[in-house]
């Protein structure tokens, strides 16, 4: 099974993956591959593949990536073909931290197969404060960032589940069950 983890940026989605990682050493990560500089805390080939532009538009037009999107600026992320195809062959589970456009990419492709999971925040202030705190983008940043929320938060409906963010390890044990439940 595919469970795919989306939210907009600062709902905490990542650190909900990672805690998800934990409780279940079955399920594989889908490391996406993206245009965009590494940050200091970043290792390439575990948290992203950092390629060139020039490598991502070839892999477009190769028709390897499941989906793709031009997220923030000039920078891109896409899913790899390949490692989906080759886990669900090999009867892995894999679970995804990617954006709102990307997880119903995913969904469109695979059908029943995927389950998307809506990381959704308390409210859009809180949103905007834990983008801020965790110092990770400039202001710039973050204001390309604040722009997507109304679009990122229109798609919540197309989503199999809700999971309502307000403290963290409620939210974690909410998509456990969810996780654990379907990955039969």
């Amino acid at each position: 099974m595919l469970f795919v983890i989306s939210a907009p940026s600062g709902a905490g989605k990542t650190t909900i993956v990672k805690e998800l990682l934990k409780l279940h050493s079955d399920l594989i990560f889908s490391i996406s591959a993206t245009t965009r500089k590494k940050r200091e805390t970043e290792t390439h080939g575990k948290d992203y593949f950092f390629i060139s532009k020039d490598e991502f538009f070839d892999k477009i037009k190769n028709d390897e990536l499941v989906e793709y999107e031009n997220v923030y600026k000039d920078d891109f992320y896409g899913t790899l073909k390949s490692f989906i195809d080759e886990s669900l062959n090999d009867g892995k589970h894999v679970i995804f931290d990617i954006d709102v456009k990307g997880a119903l990419a995913i969904k469109k492709l695979y059908g029943d197969k995927a389950f998307l999971i809506y990381i959704m925040p308390p409210d859009v202030e809180t949103l905007k404060k834990r983008l801020i705190n965790r110092a990770t983008e400039n202001k710039e940043d973050i204001a390309t960032r604040e722009e997507r929320f109304e679009m990122e938060l229109s798609q919540k409906p197309h989503f199999d589940f809700v999971v309502i963010n307000d403290e963290l390890t409620k939210a974690v044990n909410e998509a456990n069950g969810i996780i654990t439940t379907y990955k039969k």
